[in-house]
């Protein structure tokens, strides 16, 4: 199961998190979120727990915890939206 994981400290490292998360089962992989202009930490993370039911007991126990000096919010990742591909951000004048 893929798990969300948000309002975490700016400096929270990988292996720091992955021992909070594998004191309630195995965790294949965890992954925070960089912002790719400044290399700094966006905040989230996602966490990978093989085990459903593990998965499902660390979210229900980790959800509101404190983690840093910060309440951490943890549940079920949902699936990405596409994207569309409208592209935005351009200009376009109403104008004929």
């Amino acid at each position: 199961m893929n798990i969300y994981v948000g309002n975490l400290a700016y400096g929270i490292r990988e292996d720091e998190l992955r021992s909070v998360f594998e004191n309630h089962g195995t965790v294949d992989s965890v992954k925070v979120i960089m912002d790719r202009d400044t290399g700094r930490s966006k905040g989230f993370a996602f966490v990978e727990m093989p085990n459903d039911s593990e998965a499902k007991a660390a979210i229900e126990q980790l959800n509101g915890v404190e983690l840093q000096e910060r309440s951490i919010t943890v549940n079920e990742a949902k699936p990405r939206e596409p994207r569309s591909n409208h592209g935005g951000g351009g200009y376009r004048s109403n104008r004929w």
